[in-house]
């Protein structure tokens, strides 16, 4: 019996361990700024654009 407590004991602590690590992963990502003030480098989306003039070469 005292090997399957060992294997509970040690699986629970090793479930204890990879949740602490999520959770400090996810700290981590949650502490940059958002830059929700900060204005886009692409202003113009929908330049005007000309129409493709496609030629065959001759010769």
């Amino acid at each position: 019996m005292s090997t399957d407590e060992g294997a509970t004991s040690s699986s629970e602590e090793m479930k204890r361990k990879f949740k602490e690590a999520l959770e400090k992963k996810n700290a981590h990502h949650r502490d940059g700024e958002s830059h929700l003030d900060g204005e886009s480098a692409v202003h113009s989306v929908n330049s005007p654009q000309t129409r493709r003039e496609f030629r065959r070469k001759s010769g």
